[in-house]
């Protein structure tokens, strides 16, 4: 004997719009926020910055909060080879105002140092890897698809490829500053 449950086609529909409903409030609340990661900057914690990092997961439009006294430290946004060699001649950014707010706009690494050398010298640097967005929400990064290609009105022969000796790939310039 089969029991049978008669949900009235109102109340179907009613269910259908709240497990929707349910559905959009869980994806807005996993990727619709960002969060801000507080950096108590300074020589006191200096060995424990990339511990940190690595402990946590970093998102696009995350912000970093430098906090730090003014008149004895600051923060630089640097790139790898200035990481690397605290060199604090040009870096990208540079903040002094004590409570710095730092945006990640994008994926990848970000890299900061003290501007006091001799405290980056002592480890006051940091290095923030953002994830890559998989969220497929756009397919290029400015958000509008390519142009589609030109007709063509004949038809392209394209000759076969001779064999071709690959050349070294050229290597970047080196800052001779740091």
């Amino acid at each position: 004997m089969a029991i049978s449950i008669f949900i009235p086609d109102y109340q179907r529909k009613a269910y259908n719009v709240l497990g929707l409903g349910i559905c959009f409030m869980v994806l807005m609340t996993t990727k619709g926020y960002a969060r801000d990661f507080s950096v108590n900057w300074g020589l006191h914690n200096a060995d424990s910055y990339n511990q940190w990092a690595e402990k946590n997961r970093f998102q696009i439009d995350d912000s970093l909060v430098f906090i730090y006294t003014p008149k004895d430290d600051s923060v630089l946004h640097v790139n790898e080879e200035a990481y690397k060699n605290c060199c604090v001649e040009s870096p990208l950014s540079s903040y002094t105002d004590g409570h710095t707010v730092f945006s990640l706009s994008h994926s990848g690494p970000y890299y900061f140092i003290s501007g006091n050398k001799g405290n980056c010298e002592k480890n006051e640097k940091l290095v923030v890897v953002v994830l890559a967005d998989r969220s497929n929400c756009s397919s290029t990064t400015n958000g509008t698809a390519p142009p589609p290609p030109a007709p063509s009105s004949s038809i392209d022969i394209i000759p076969p490829l001779a064999p071709s000796v690959e050349s070294p790939a050229a290597s970047p310039p080196v800052d001779r500053n740091c």
